[in-house]
């Protein structure tokens, strides 16, 4: 009986090589992987679930579950995870100084359901009071025109969602001042160009980062990976043995990250940079599976929540395979 071929789109991480690169094998499995970006996976596999497995946004993915389409099932698989305080951008004339100062004022976001968002806003309400509700707000294209949503939901209710025009673009809005400011998951080019107009809301956001995390041990989570659900109810298996696969490759990665003999990576503090995040984040910060994970997705899933993207918490065992959830033991 030959392997089963199955193709997976998900971007070129460190702590995936080893399963890209082949080194680590899908048992069972003859895999083609496609080092796609994330917005192209996302919008490829969202509107035309074009592949048998992607990383997904888990905004986006919540919304799918909750609407029944498209039918995914994930695995306990996290890709992608970045704190979000960095990600807020003001005109530098809006009068915002502080996470305070944004009551009243224009917002721009590229989809208001992304999962940068969610997270972005969920903290601004429960760690500096500023409610959703409390600003008015842009969606559209950040950089490109004619950006339109990956998946179809509902507005919530009481929140000033605005659409920007066709020929419009969130960064060069900021820029001259059309809107106050922008959750972006890409640096806008503005403030790559040093722009004198554009600059973080929370300027020293590794510190107050780190200082989030040790008072709430949450390490935002991204984005997962999930399987068209047809491909699951098939071959049931192959979710277990992609887990297992996933787990492998990022082991193998942590592993060459202590490797300091010779700089693998033009860091050239690679070493301290290792050292801080262990005692900051401990020895297994990127942990895959639902139970490490729990207090992380019952935070996200009660953002979520809070801001009308979903109309209920889910079971969050049932967002996953269920043979992914638990393992045999000797």
């Amino acid at each position: 009986m030959g392997k089963l071929h199955l193709t997976l789109a998900c971007w070129d991480y460190d702590r995936t090589r080893a399963l890209q690169e082949g080194r680590v094998e899908v048992e069972g499995v003859e895999l083609t992987y496609l080092p796609l970006r994330v917005e192209e996976t996302f919008w490829r596999m969202l509107r035309y679930q074009e592949f048998d497995a992607a990383e997904l946004s888990m905004g986006s993915y919540l919304l799918a579950r909750e609407k029944g389409f498209p039918k995914f099932i994930a695995i306990p698989v996290f890709p992608s995870r970045t704190f979000r305080h960095s990600c807020i951008y003001i005109n530098t004339d809006s009068g915002i100084r502080k996470p305070a100062d944004l009551v009243g004022k224009r917002i721009g976001v590229s989809e208001y359901q992304i999962t940068m968002a969610i997270w972005a806003r969920g903290i601004l309400q429960h760690e500096y009071g500023v409610k959703p509700e409390q600003m008015t707000w842009f969606t559209g294209s950040e950089e490109q025109p004619g950006r339109e949503d990956k998946i179809k939901h509902d507005l919530p209710q009481g929140v000033d969602i605005r659409p920007i025009g066709p020929e419009q673009t969130l960064s060069a809005m900021l820029e001259q001042g059309e809107i106050d400011a922008m959750m972006a998951a890409h640096m806008p080019l503005p403030f790559v160009r040093r722009s004198p107009k554009v600059r973080r809301l929370i300027a020293n956001f590794r510190e107050v980062e780190a200082d989030y995390y040790r008072r709430t041990k949450i390490f935002p989570i991204m984005h997962i990976v999930a399987l068209r659900e047809e491909v699951y109810l098939k071959y049931p298996w192959v979710a277990q043995n992609l887990y297992k696969a996933f787990s492998e490759s990022k082991r193998l990665c942590q592993e060459a990250m202590y490797e300091f003999s010779a700089l693998k990576y033009m860091l050239v503090w690679s070493i301290a940079e290792m050292e801080q995040q262990r005692e900051i984040l401990g020895e297994d910060f990127w942990p895959y599976g639902l139970e490490p994970n729990r207090h992380v997705l019952e935070t996200l899933t009660q953002y979520a929540h809070e801001q009308g993207l979903i109309k209920k918490k889910p079971d969050l065992k049932s967002l996953f395979a269920p043979n992914t959830l638990d393992d045999f033991k000797i």
